[in-house]
């Protein structure tokens, strides 16, 4: 396999949404995946090798090669070692880590039966960049460059059309889980969970063409569209759950209180006053912003964290959200991994404290999670290292499209609320879903 890696710049504006969904749609790339971040977007694919880390086994893939072995410890640590095997020079890898990553963490393992993936990264062969001035093409040859120029170039098909979803039925009792929890907390077990629901999908999605339409209608923090091995998935995501710089300052971005938006002016400012208002939002958001401290200082030089922001309004498509920024220097006997780690998954879509919630999440939601509430992951290999949340967000797998939103609950809360905020946050998706024709 050629690990061929030079560059070709064009210097040309590029409509970077349009040119990363060909690509996907293209059937060039067997795995690919797109990521979108302020000012660049990437489609990165090709595979030259990668990591896959299962509940059971660890493989490491090169030029072909397979090496597969058990695994015991932590999941960032194995992560990170395998990746560090790789030749991949100064390649980035991309890939995705799941919810049930945590479980060995935070002691909920006994929750782990039937659960099989954790984490998936790849090292793709090429990647095309586009950014503000232009697009660059990496690690492809003449006729390679040529073809990705074809495609990008090709004569525009018709616009895609969404088809309509349901959002609004309770088939797995929301609204009952919600007062069970609410019940809990009362009782001392814990002070927030994020509970989720799942809407089934009846028809195949074309992920492509669902991201196209759903990006032009999103304001995300990151988005993301990806297809490794069985999992296809496209999302707006709202928030960090980490960052690391090449300066070792790790930076994460708690959002926590939610309302509606775009309903009109005077609708979403009335939102907006009644969500900077509403104590059970500003609670919900400021015990986020603390535990977010108290995680970033556990792997951070002492006196070097601080909050920013705090308690801002962000707009994120169908919902706008109290927000906070925390940051601080990573300590020298720390590893970028080991700071996603303490600061996965997010308090935002786990709750507090984090052992008692995902506890209480596997119990009460159900069915795994897999990638919701998981990351969306980027890391060089100087480590510099980026992870998105991933929520707002239409996934496929073993012939199933599923749709999945959760709510903040916490002693205050009322069931019929949080139910309806969950449809607030589907409403970010859920209107631009593509049927695969």
């Amino acid at each position: 396999m050629s690990t061929t890696h030079e560059e070709l710049r064009i210097e040309a504006p590029v409509d970077a949404l349009d040119t990363v969904a060909r690509l996907a749609a293209s059937g060039r790339f067997a795995e690919y995946v797109v990521y979108e971040r302020p000012g660049e977007w990437v489609f990165a694919g090709d595979t030259l090798g990668g990591v896959e880390l299962d509940t059971d086994e660890l493989r490491v893939s090169w030029d072909g090669q397979v090496r597969a072995t058990t695994w015991v410890g932590r999941p960032a640590i194995a992560l990170d070692e395998a990746l560090a095997s790789l030749p991949i020079g100064d390649r980035q890898a991309y890939g995705w880590i799941g919810f049930e990553f945590c479980a060995y963490t935070l002691d909920a393992e006994q929750h782990l039966e039937g659960v099989h993936e954790l984490a998936r990264l790849m090292v793709p062969r090429i990647e095309v960049r586009i950014d503000g001035s232009g697009m660059t093409i990496v690690g492809c040859d003449d006729a390679e460059r040529d073809e990705i120029r074809a495609i990008v170039n090709a004569a525009d098909g018709p616009d895609p059309l969404a088809e309509p979803v349901d959002i609004r039925a309770d088939a797995t009792d929301y609204r009952g889980r919600v007062a069970t929890a609410v019940a809990e907390i009362a009782a001392g077990g814990y002070q927030k969970v994020i509970l989720s629901r799942k809407v089934d999908l009846p028809f195949a999605v074309d992920m492509p063409a669902t991201y196209r339409l759903g990006r032009a209608h999103n304001t995300p923090a990151r988005s993301f569209l990806l297809r490794m091995g069985g999992l296809e998935a496209a999302g707006f995501s709202p928030e960090l759950v980490a960052a690391v710089d090449e300066d070792g300052v790790v930076t994460t971005e708690p959002l926590a209180g939610t309302r509606a938006f775009g309903r009109g002016v005077a609708a979403d400012s009335a939102a907006r006053i009644d969500l900077e208002s509403d104590p059970k939002e500003i609670v919900e958001h400021a015990v986020s912003v603390r535990t977010s401290v108290a995680e970033i200082e556990s792997v951070a030089i002492p006196g070097t964290s601080s909050v920013s922001d705090f308690m801002t309004v962000r707009e994120r498509g169908s919902v706008q959200h109290l927000a906070s920024t925390v940051r601080g220097q990573l300590s020298e006997h720390h590893s970028h991994w080991e700071a996603l780690e303490v600061l996965f998954p997010s308090v935002t879509a786990s709750g507090i404290p984090k052992r008692e919630s995902v506890d209480t999440i596997f119990r009460l939601d159900g069915a795994a999670r897999g990638l919701y509430s998981g990351a969306v992951v980027t890391v060089s290999s100087e480590g510099v290292l980026e992870a998105t949340l991933v929520l707002r967000a239409v996934y496929q797998q073993n012939g199933k499209a599923w749709l999945r939103a959760g709510a903040g609950v916490i002693e205050q809360s009322r069931p019929e609320r949080e139910f309806e905020e969950t449809c607030e946050k589907l409403a970010s998706v859920s209107p631009y879903v593509v049927r695969r024709l």
